[in-house]
């Protein structure tokens, strides 16, 4: 079975002021694999502003700084990589704008047909879900954990699992074969605290 490893995203709306102090004691609870910062319905200069404040925390932290949608600002801001749904830039602009060596992820919902497109283009990841009801965005397909088990046994290209995760239920992604849980309010709204989901996840793993 492969490792399972955890990729936060940040809530949908946030002062990135206030938001340091929770994204340090998420970071200071064990290993993440990467942060996407996804803020919808803000102009570009608070998405500069965000990204100025939380990137140098993340990367300092050894964790890979994503940012949604936007792979010209993902470019401009010293990102790792970008993430893209399907409506967003296309892969292979984005792949353009970040070049070669950065992060290029690609929203696939529950078709098998959109992520085997991603990998062959050359997508670093593919995400599937929602796989549980989800408050951070309304999602647009429903999807089965059988798609990780399937995805896993038969590609290499590494999928991330998105959508209501949490401690409690993440283990079925996890046994299905999930490289990633993608979780944002899993972590955020946790009774303990960031810091404790952080460490429950990665004591899941």
């Amino acid at each position: 079975m492969s490792s399972c490893r955890l990729y936060l995203v940040s809530p949908p709306h946030l002062s990135a002021k206030n938001f340091i102090i929770p994204l340090r004691e998420a970071l200071d609870g064990g290993d993440v694999a990467s942060f996407q910062l996804r803020l919808k319905h803000v102009d570009d200069d608070a998405i500069r502003r965000a990204t100025d404040m939380l990137r140098p925390i993340v990367q300092a932290a050894g964790t890979a700084f994503i940012l949604n949608d936007r792979p010209d600002l993902a470019a401009e801001l010293g990102c790792d990589g970008v993430h893209v749904g399907q409506e967003d830039a296309s892969y292979a602009d984005a792949r353009k704008l970040v070049g070669p060596k950065g992060i290029v992820g690609v929203t696939c919902h529950d078709s098998r047909h959109l992520a085997m497109e991603a990998a062959e283009a050359g997508a670093d990841y593919v995400a599937f879900g929602a796989f549980f009801p989800t408050k951070t965005k309304e999602p647009k397909t429903q999807a089965d954990p059988e798609i990780l088990r399937a995805w896993s046994e038969s590609t290499v290209v590494p999928c991330v699992a998105i959508g209501g995760i949490t401690v409690q239920n993440a283990p079925i992604l996890i046994e299905a074969g999930a490289d990633f849980l993608a979780v944002a309010a899993g972590v955020w709204e946790h009774p303990d605290g960031p810091e404790a989901a952080v460490k429950a996840f990665n004591n899941l793993f």
